[in-house]
């Protein structure tokens, strides 16, 4: 599997070690940057194409997905989902690492270097990378919702269970 990698400063070391740890236990690593320390970088720059690498290896039926690493993760996060096609997830914690793919078949995990240790950033993305999207039909139908209102704008139907209810008229006797 190829795992496209994007950081900004504050993920700079974390992103280093991702790479050797990647290429030590069989995946193929792409760093988008950046490659020398820079205390004002921007993280869009390089998550962006992080998110793009990630969108344009599925298009040519290629298994890819992501981490990008920044200080909470949150920016990295935001500047992923910008990218057409891409859900991008924040993990804290192996669940929600785990939940990110089984959930929402997340292509992208968004993790924050200041948050946790090196150890515990590793195990994130070791369990978001090693979990498989099971396809269960209501997590699909969920996530056709968000495709189809990402390519056509328009909002998916309201289900019953959120139509205004409206008291019964009195009786007129």
């Amino acid at each position: 599997m190829r795992v496209h990698l994007g950081c900004d400063h504050a993920g700079l070391e974390l992103k280093s070690h991702l790479t050797g740890w990647l290429v030590d236990h069989g995946y193929e690593p792409v760093d988008h940057g950046p490659f020398v320390y820079d205390a004002v970088d921007d993280y869009p720059v390089f998550c962006l194409r992080a998110a793009e690498g990630v969108v344009a290896d599925r298009a040519a039926g290629l298994d890819s997905l992501g981490v990008v690493i920044g200080g909470s993760g949150n920016g990295e996060q935001i500047a992923a989902n910008k990218v057409k096609g891409i859900r991008a997830a924040l993990a804290w914690s192996e669940e929600t690492a785990a939940l990110a793919r089984e959930h929402n078949d997340a292509w992208v995990v968004a993790v924050g270097g200041r948050m946790h240790t090196l150890d515990e950033l590793t195990r994130l993305v070791e369990v978001f990378l090693g979990t498989p999207f099971p396809g269960d039909e209501r997590h699909v139908r969920r996530i056709g919702q968000m495709a189809s209102y990402e390519s056509t704008g328009e909002l998916p139907p309201l289900p019953a269970s959120a139509q205004a209810v409206t008291a019964p008229a009195p009786d007129d006797a």
